[in-house]
């Protein structure tokens, strides 16, 4: 087992009512990013794992361009702790935007990475 870096990305979105005075509606994960070398991630993912955006990427190739088949972050974590990761750090950024003119609903994005480690 090879020591390395997996970065886990997705982007999140909720639409919020005025004041706050409405249940959010969320929507689902809609991919699930992979960030890091490419024997790695498919040694972790195995079939699991969408190489069709960069399908020729040699295996000690970094590559930020794969994606997960499903859409459940606790799968990967399940996966990656499996494998022997560890989380060692996580960011996440938010934007608000009026969801229409008409209205004060806001639709809320977010961007969240979570970085894994095996030594």
């Amino acid at each position: 087992r090879r020591a390395g870096f997996i970065t886990i990305g997705y982007r999140g979105s909720y639409t919020l009512g005025r004041d706050s005075q409405t249940d959010a509606k969320f929507r689902r994960v809609a991919r699930i990013m992979v960030c890091g070398k490419t024997s790695l991630a498919k040694e972790v993912f195995g079939d699991t794992l969408n190489e069709s955006r960069d399908p020729d990427r040699p295996p000690e190739r970094y590559t930020s361009r794969y994606y997960l088949k499903f859409t459940f972050l606790e799968q990967a974590f399940d996966k990656l702790a499996d494998a022997g990761f560890h989380m060692v750090a996580c960011n996440s950024t938010g934007t608000c935007a009026f969801a229409h003119e008409q209205t004060d609903d806001r639709i809320w994005t977010s961007y969240t990475e979570y970085v894994f480690y095996r030594e």
